[in-house]
């Protein structure tokens, strides 16, 4: 064998050489396949045919080709590649960084080559020529020509290179991360020093005045920018004179142009301008806690309440009665705008005469809180005096309606001759004045109340005496002859009432039959004339009349006088009680003489009366 390799003569030795290690490995894989499993020998054919070691990051997928390599199919292999390294493929993907920027796009194998040894060199570029623009840091300024060691550490992939500034620059940070980690916010790569920051724009205090020349350590003490106070007074505490009783708002009065003098303009700058003598009056006058957090009221007596003399009686505001100019001065009192407008005799009243004392409100606003010694009525007639009094003049009550009362004046009541005294006895008991007409007229009243106290009834106001007295709504309505006579003819004094209702009463003199017949001559006679009388015995009474008994007189049988309470006296029905005198029998055949005797003559006797017993008769 060792002669077989040894060459011989140059170049056709070496091919006999390698024509030899070929059989040799045909050999070999031969007996590999006849002596292990399927799949087993594939796997051995592939190690045997492995052309070198993998870098120590693949070492353990060196013996699994197929993590790296597709069977057949040498196109698959960018894919396993991506597989494994999934931020690169995720970069492909979003063709951003070195990998994602490529054009077109390269083959992993074409950069990466494997199978060079442990510690082959997997990434290996020209540092001078690699375009970093490619990459999602552009380098620029003073970033240009430094080692890349300065910023991607040995042993560390390049894509863990850290983009922000402070990755690099922690030392460089004198704010110590108060600022936050966005560097080029302030901060250029021309040099750390040089800063592009606009504070006007980026903060929340922009810069005017003399701020606009203050160093930046004036303010931010120690590179601490973050949290540094934006008051006036966290750096001008020493120059506040006002040693913060005014608050910390410096900026409502003064500029950044100077601190004198100050610009604050109370009418515009706040809501209460200042007239007459508030502008003569210094701040801490009324600003007497810190400006801001004592809330200063604007109402007058949030100042003044020492100086009302009103006991807050009139209520807060002060400015309705009083100006700017004095306290003492009420120009703008406008008494028309209370609940008492001044009218009259009013307007001429002092203030003192009805407010005692300065506490305007309390003062009573009705007539009898300031007139109640000029009340003559002494309060009978209640405390609304408007009703009949006016503000001219208290006297003489121009107001007062009689006809709005329970008593409205007509006819004779309302002549002016007629007084109030004529009615109303004083003035105290106007309300209590009687409305009934005896009450005045009692002395008038000719009847003496014998017709009772309703003089209405018969009178009226327009005069006393009665103008016709209308008799049919009494008890004795006047018919016939009654009618033309004159009051005094049955009336014998004003006492009316007193006349008899019976006809008796006026014509006892006209009985002709002496009250025989009783005192109902009514029964009889009629109003329209004394002789006529219209009484039917024959319907009026039991007994009928026949014969000479219609021409008899009513005395012939009537003559015994007639009881109380009777028309007439009670008259037997029987003949022989009127004429027992002309019984010829003498009272041997009774008293029922109709029997025999006829009424037309004493003399007529009967047909068939002869011989006839006598009948039987009361005794």
């Amino acid at each position: 064998m060792s002669s077989l390799c040894t060459p011989t003569d140059g170049g056709a030795g070496r091919r006999a050489t390698a024509r030899l290690l070929a059989a040799a490995a045909a050999l070999l894989l031969t007996l590999t396949l006849l002596w292990t499993p399927r799949g087993a020998a594939a796997q051995s054919i592939e190690s045997v045919l492995a052309p070198g070691a993998v870098i120590q990051g693949h070492v353990k997928v060196e013996t699994d080709c197929k993590s790296c390599h597709s069977r057949f199919d040498r196109s698959a292999q960018d894919g396993l590649c991506i597989a494994c390294h999934k931020e690169v493929g995720a970069d492909i993907r979003a063709h951003k960084g070195w990998h994602g920027k490529q054009q077109p796009q390269k083959q992993c194998r074409a950069c990466h080559l494997e199978h060079r040894g442990r510690n082959a060199a997997m990434a290996a570029f020209d540092h001078k020529t690699f375009d970093h623009r490619l990459t999602e840091f552009e380098l620029r300024d003073k970033h240009v020509g430094p080692d890349c060691a300065k910023c991607h550490v040995p042993g560390k992939r390049w894509r863990a290179a850290p983009e922000a500034c402070v990755g690099c620059h922690v030392k460089d940070d004198v704010h110590k991360s108060g600022l936050g980690r966005r560097c080029e916010e302030c901060h250029s790569a021309k040099g750390w020093k040089t800063t592009t920051f606009d504070h006007d724009t980026k903060t929340h205090f922009a810069l005017t005045g003399k701020h606009a020349q203050t160093k930046c350590d004036d303010c931010h003490a120690n590179g601490h920018y973050k949290d540094t106070p934006k008051a006036c007074l966290a750096c001008h505490r020493k120059k506040d004179e006002h040693k913060g009783q005014f608050g910390e708002k410096c900026e409502s009065c003064h500029s950044t142009e100077a601190w004198k003098p100050q610009t604050f303009r109370h009418d515009v700058d706040t809501h209460y301008a200042l007239e007459g003598k508030h502008r003569s009056v210094k701040c801490t006058a009324c600003h007497t806690g810190q400006l801001y957090v004592q809330k200063l009221g604007q109402a007058c007596i949030d100042c003044h309440v020492k100086d009302d003399k009103h006991k807050g009686d009139l209520g807060r505001a002060c400015a309705d009665c009083h100006s700017p100019r004095g306290w003492k001065e009420a120009p703008g009192f406008d008494h028309a705008t209370t609940r008492f407008p001044l009218r009259g005799a009013h307007e001429k009243v002092d203030c003192k005469d009805c407010h005692k004392d300065q506490q305007y409100r309390q003062t009573p606003d009705t007539c009898i809180g300031c007139h109640r010694k000029d009340d003559k009525h002494q309060g009978n007639l209640g405390e609304r005096c408007t009703e009949c009094h006016d503000e001219v003049k208290w006297k003489p009550a121009r107001g007062f309606d009689h006809q709005k009362t329970h008593f409205p004046l007509f006819n004779a009541h309302a002549s002016p001759k007629l007084r109030c005294a004529d009615c109303h006895e004083t003035l105290r008991a106007l309300r209590h004045t009687p409305l009934e007409c005896i009450a005045c007229h009692r002395r008038d009243d000719k009847h003496q109340g014998s017709l009772g106290e309703h003089c209405e009834s018969c009178h009226r106001d327009s005069g006393w005496k009665v103008a016709r007295f209308d008799h049919a709504k009494t008890r004795f309505p006047l018919l016939g002859a009654h009618l033309p006579l004159a009051c005094k003819s049955c009336h014998l004094s004003p006492r009316y009432r007193e006349a008899a209702r019976e006809c008796i009463g006026c014509h006892k003199k006209d009985d002709k039959h002496k009250q025989a017949f009783g005192t109902n001559c009514a029964s009889c006679h009629s109003v329209r004339a004394w002789p006529l009388w219209t009484f039917d015995h024959d319907r009026q009474t039991h007994e009928r009349l026949e014969g000479k008994h219609r021409q008899t007189a009513c005395a012939g049988c009537h003559t015994q006088p007639a009881p109380a309470g009777k028309a007439v006296a009670p008259t037997p029905q029987a003949c022989g009680a009127c004429h027992r005198k002309d019984d010829a029998h003498d009272g041997r055949f009774g008293n029922r003489c109709e029997t025999c005797h006829a009424a037309n003559d004493w003399n007529d006797v009967r047909p068939g009366a002869a011989g006839r017993p006598a009948a039987k008769g009361p005794n």
